[in-house]
């Protein structure tokens, strides 16, 4: 059975109105784009004493070779064993950085896995486990703290 002249030209419409749309999106889509591009720019130019632009730090030179242990040495002398989170944002917190920045919380995290790791090496700190996916620390007994078996 043949189709109604109606149908195939109402279809033929329909497929020119969602191609019209499309390219309607991508345009809305570009002007988005270079209306953040514009603001950015506008931002530049219009700081004032009081306002700075975020700071792009590379966390490797925030801290300096040996800074980070005696924070972490602190944090755990403390007697309650920590997260690797919740160090950082005790170090954060000690030099000064904006703790409620994700990004940054996450890559100091990303340092102290690292420092961590090397401090448990060294016999300094011990992971006694993990709580919600992130590494448990505390200090390690000192060796006349450990018991000595006795045959």
């Amino acid at each position: 059975m043949t189709e109604i002249r109606t149908v195939t030209t109402l279809r033929r419409k329909r497929d020119e109105i969602l191609a019209v749309i499309r390219l309607y999106e991508r345009q809305l889509d570009q002007a988005r784009a270079d209306l953040a591009h514009v603001n950015a720019a506008m931002r530049i130019f219009q700081i004032d004493e009081r306002e700075h632009l975020p700071a792009y730090l590379d966390m490797h030179r925030v801290f300096t070779r040996k800074e980070k242990w005696p924070v972490i040495e602190a944090a755990l002398r403390e007697g309650v064993p920590l997260t690797t989170r919740e160090l950082a944002v005790r170090l954060m917190r000690w030099k000064g950085l904006d703790t409620s920045d994700a990004v940054m919380s996450k890559a100091v995290s990303n340092l102290l896995i690292h420092s961590l790791r090397m401090a448990q090496t060294r016999g300094k700190v011990e992971m006694i486990g993990k709580r919600k996916g992130v590494c448990v620390w505390q200090l390690a007994a000192r060796p006349s703290e450990q018991p000595s078996l006795s045959i």
